[in-house]
């Protein structure tokens, strides 16, 4: 009896993977290239507001000297507002990712 237990839940972990790879190969949209666009994405999503920062301040600095840097202050707070941006972008790509399994796991409960 212990034997034709065994053969049954071969064939579910089997059926199961199948079913996985057949689900990966129908969204195939997280390849390499996504990954990479994503890291692209979030890099100039950090570095583009710290940039505008920096210029900003730099204007500043030469129309409105005073005692402190408007470039280093302005350089931060875009860097701040760059990684919120990209935390949120990370966030956002995480949702995703577990509710796709969340529906996979339930897909596989029910059959």
């Amino acid at each position: 009896m212990s034997d034709l237990n065994y053969k049954n839940k071969f064939t579910e972990e089997v059926d199961a993977k199948a079913k996985r790879k057949q689900r990966a190969r129908r969204n195939s949209t997280h390849g390499v290239w996504f990954g990479l666009g994503m890291m692209g994405l979030i890099g100039w999503s950090v570095v583009v507001p710290t940039l505008l920062g920096a210029m900003l301040g730099i204007w500043l600095d030469n129309r409105h000297p005073g005692v402190h840097s408007w470039t280093l202050s302005l350089m931060i707070i875009g860097l701040n507002i760059g990684c919120l941006n990209a935390w949120y972008w990370v966030d956002k790509e995480d949702k995703e990712m577990r509710a796709e399994q969340d529906d996979e796991q339930e897909d596989d409960k029910d059959e």
